[in-house]
């Protein structure tokens, strides 16, 4: 018997141990890269395809978010991972390899050749496993190319040159910020990226053929740089080199996912088009416009302003009780103070006190926020519409009173450090200064000569 294991390892040669087999096969790894270009999460599509979230995680780190374009099945050449379960039952069984082959539909040589090959020979005997041989057929089925980065030395040295270069002064020194160290994540938040020569894969690739017109060794696609920086072992560049990208991403983003927006609580009913005629002109007051004054450490100051009298309502958003404590959680609580039950919350308290006059209807940004706005709606029975994206100048009035308000709150400042009666005095003395638009009136005196108007008695008609 020991004979017989050495003549199999002479045959298939030295290999490392197989260690533990692989945890999903090639049909779990195709649901999932499915669910992937339809635009699933990761979790979301390791679900679907039967594995847990950290192999999906894994799956999708191994291949730098790169869809790896796998089959869905073997090739009928190949015997499958069921066909190898097939044969392992029937080996335990003591059937011969003639009678394998022939419930196979199989050749004898085939499955000759299968024991031999994918039999584990670190036992006493020569056992046949479908796990151990599965893994040993995938691993001699690789045999990848090597990278033409990896061969090329003086091509690498130019890519990762025009990538991660330093900006220099005519003297030489080396400029701008050292930069966070790398921690395989992207761009730091609110803090300096290395200055580099941050040339694109495309820029690279194109510039090439100028340099070296005449050198065809020195040529390389865009997409084989991209791979070589986010593929595990496709390239010989080092991994860190991602953050030179213009874009600082780890990983890639999966083309299903960057067309998805983040603005699914806007429907076609809410829309701006939807929005009455009688807006448009500013004759009838009631329709306001709202946004957010956006401060340091995720503060904001809700705005309001009136379409006719320019009339501005300012909207205290506090932190919620627990925030900078509670360890943040993936779809935990809104503790920045501007979550979306908080702002409907907020702003609904805020347009009650108005008179029903007023409360004519609502044109907001397209921001989460206000993701809440069919409760509000319910609520307050005010209409909420919003704005078309990208495209500030729906908003205008509101933009505005926006631009006004910075005087009193910088950008890059925590306005939670203002309280509810100091915001409010800011929003009355914007509402004390006249407006050339309304006539050098201001607009605490517009809105109060329009309710002035509503309360004069009717006058009697005849019919």
């Amino acid at each position: 018997m020991r004979e017989r294991q050495r003549e199999v390892q002479l045959y298939r040669g030295q290999i490392p141990s197989p260690g533990r087999p692989t945890v999903a096969w090639r049909q779990d790894r195709v649901r999932f890269w499915a669910a992937i270009a339809d635009g699933d999460k990761t979790g979301d599509a390791a679900a679907q395809a039967g594995v847990s979230s950290p192999v999906g995680f894994r799956w999708f780190r191994h291949a730098g978010g790169v869809n790896p374009c796998l089959s869905p099945t073997v090739s009928g050449r190949f015997l499958s991972f069921a066909e190898r379960e097939d044969i392992a039952l029937f080996r335990a069984q003591g059937l011969g390899v003639r009678e394998i082959a022939r419930r196979l539909d199989r050749s004898p040589s085939t499955i000759s050749r299968e024991l031999r090959r994918n039999a584990s020979t670190r036992t006493f005997r020569l056992e046949y496993k479908a796990t151990i041989a599965q893994w040993h057929a995938e691993r001699r089925a690789r045999r990848p190319r090597p990278a033409k980065l990896a061969s090329n030395d003086r091509l690498r040295s130019y890519v990762a040159e025009r990538l991660s270069g330093a900006v220099r002064a005519p003297g030489g020194r080396a400029l701008g910020p050292e930069g966070p160290k790398w921690q395989g994540r992207n761009k730091p938040h609110r803090g300096d990226r290395s200055w580099v020569q941050g040339w694109s894969p495309e820029q690279i690739s194109n510039r090439l053929r100028v340099d070296f017109p005449d050198d065809e060794s020195m040529r390389i696609s865009h997409e084989a740089i991209y791979q070589a920086l986010y593929v595990e072992g496709r390239g010989a560049l080092k991994r860190e080199l991602v953050a030179c990208l213009r874009s600082g991403r780890a990983l890639r983003v999966p083309r299903a996912r960057a067309r998805q927006t983040a603005w699914a609580h806007v429907t076609p009913e809410v829309m701006i088009s939807e929005r009455p005629a009688e807006v448009e002109d500013r004759a009838v007051p009631g329709h306001w416009e709202g946004d957010l004054v956006i401060g340091l450490k995720r503060s904001a100051i809700g705005t309001l302003v009136e379409r006719t009298t320019r009339f501005t309502m300012l909207i205290h958003l506090p932190r919620e009780h627990g925030y900078g404590v509670v360890p943040r959680t993936k779809n935990g609580p809104a503790l920045a103070g501007y979550g979306a039950i908080t702002m409907k919350n907020a702003l609904a308290a805020s347009m009650t006190t108005l008179p029903e006059q007023l409360r004519r209807s609502v044109t907001w940004d397209r921001g989460k926020e206000l993701s809440a706005h069919a409760a509000f709606t319910v609520e307050t029975d005010i209409a909420v519409y919003f704005a078309d994206p990208k495209s500030p100048w729906q908003r205008g009035t509101n933009e505005n009173t926006n631009g006004l308000l910075r005087q009193y709150f910088p950008n890059r400042t925590d306005l939670t450090r203002w309280t509810s009666e100091e915001i409010d005095a800011v929003a009355a003395t914007i509402n004390t200064r006249p407006r050339k638009t309304l006539g050098w009136k201001t607009p605490a005196e517009a809105l109060d000569e329009h309710l002035r108007s509503l309360q004069q008695p009717g006058v009697a008609t005849t019919d």
